[in-house]
């Protein structure tokens, strides 16, 4: 990003809190929105301009809802405080949590920490969207076949293994909550001993077994890491069809945002992170996405969820 790029500077002129001198500081990690710190005044803030092509690219929710979203989230603790919004930048301003943003390798020992997080988002009101990780796979392959983006080796074989999977966990559904669904390890700050989220793009009603599963997936959690988080967030309310139903949200995790990133590199070019390997992130995910769906164990788990 460019921080001297007239939409940076236009908003920054017209927010009471900047006023005085005023440091820019890009924030690196996002994949589609532009992040900038804000030092202005003694204060740090944090500066979320929404770029309009990811919306419209099918990549994350309509900007409206994503700042409604945002603002819902910090209601309840879970998400930073929002101090002013925008609408005609499609920008939010932000409190700065002083704290330290994690890495994939970070993420098994702040399980308590993430699950009392996730519990404080679900908590809330309900959002006024839904998500659902098969029908953004549905929007995926159709953007994919319109565009002319090819799909990995061997996806379009795993499709009916996928319907299994959806049809097995709508056999006993569970109740729909407030949930971020996009919780890669960079999207949580720790502040002491408090997880703060970040960054809700994805965001909308959804199952809270998927948020846990896509925790999963994208902290590389192995099956007892899986069970860890499960346990954090569940106490002495998990079951073997639940932890069951987080494992397989944590396969659709990896099926879904394979077509994630093949999207955002066929149509967007990856404008937000340039230096980001998109296609390679796509190829990983779908690897670890065979590994699941090849698992020899995956029919007890699709017995287990119908249970």
């Amino acid at each position: 990003m460019v921080l001297d790029e007239p939409v940076v500077e236009s908003i920054v002129a017209q927010v009471p809190e900047f006023a005085g001198p005023v440091e820019l500081t890009v924030i690196k990690g996002g994949l589609s929105h532009r992040v900038v710190r804000v030092d202005a005044g003694g204060r740090r803030f944090v500066l979320r301009v929404l770029d309009p092509a990811v919306a419209e690219a099918g990549l994350g929710v309509p900007m409206a809802q994503e700042i409604a979203n945002t603002v819902q989230a910090a209601e309840t603790g879970a998400g930073p405080k929002v101090l002013r919004v925008l609408p005609d930048e499609h920008a939010l301003v932000l409190e700065y949590v002083d704290g330290v943003t994690l890495s994939t390798a970070d993420v098994p020992a702040h399980l308590e920490g993430i699950a009392a997080a996730c519990r404080r988002l679900h908590s809330g009101r309900p959002f006024g969207n839904d998500f659902d990780i098969f029908d953004k796979l549905a929007e995926f392959l159709a953007l994919c076949d319109r565009n002319g983006l090819g799909l990995p080796e061997g996806y379009a074989d795993q499709l009916p293994l996928v319907a299994r999977i959806r049809e097995a966990l709508a056999a006993r559904p569970v109740p729909r909550v407030p949930c971020h669904n996009d919780l890669l390890a960079e999207n949580f700050i720790a502040d002491g001993g408090r997880v703060r989220i970040v960054d809700y793009q994805l965001s909308g009603q959804n199952d809270p077994c998927f948020e846990l599963g896509d925790i999963a997936a994208e902290a590389l959690l192995d099956v007892d890491g899986v069970a860890r988080l499960a346990d954090a967030y569940f106490g002495r309310d998990r079951s073997p069809e639940l932890l069951a139903r987080v494992r397989l949200y944590r396969t659709m995790s990896n099926v879904t945002w394979t077509l994630w990133f093949t999207v955002h590199s066929g149509l967007l070019g990856g404008r937000a992170a340039a230096d980001f390997d998109y296609a390679a992130e796509a190829a990983a995910k779908w690897g670890r996405a065979l590994s699941d769906l090849g698992d020899p164990g995956l029919g007890e788990l699709l017995d287990t969820v119908r249970r």
